[in-house]
């Protein structure tokens, strides 16, 4: 079945790379969105339910690990699988965004395996 994803990245080229590496990596993907920072993710968020959210940590006006922080408390979002990616790789930071809510970590740079390897367990 195809889920629908949300991508937030400051870059729009890295958010259109990460969009034709999930489409690369054979997994259905349905309708999809874009935010540039977590502010603009949260009134995605607000406006519309959205299985996948793949986030960026380092990002202007709302940071990846404040955005799951908020998405979290949003009922919008209970259901809303929360992956980031991104350069940043320290095992403390991994583990601090983990404990609060996010559901998987895929670091860059990445392939088209590494998105099927991390997202299909979460996919069905």
């Amino acid at each position: 079945m195809a889920k629908s994803l949300l991508i937030v990245d400051d870059s729009s080229t890295m958010r259109k790379i990460i969009m034709r590496t999930i489409r690369m990596s054979g997994l259905d993907v349905g309708a999809t969105a874009e935010a540039g920072n977590g502010l603009e993710a949260i009134e995605k968020l607000k406006a519309e339910r959205f299985d996948f959210m793949l986030c960026d940590i380092n990002m202007p006006e709302m940071g990846g690990a404040e955005l799951v922080q908020k998405a979290r408390q949003m009922p919008e979002c209970g259901n809303t699988r929360i992956i980031m990616v991104s350069t940043e790789s320290s095992e403390q930071l991994i583990e601090g965004l983990l404990a609060n809510g996010a559901n998987g970590y895929i670091t860059k740079p990445f392939t088209p395996e590494k998105f099927h390897e991390k997202l299909s367990p979460l996919w069905n």
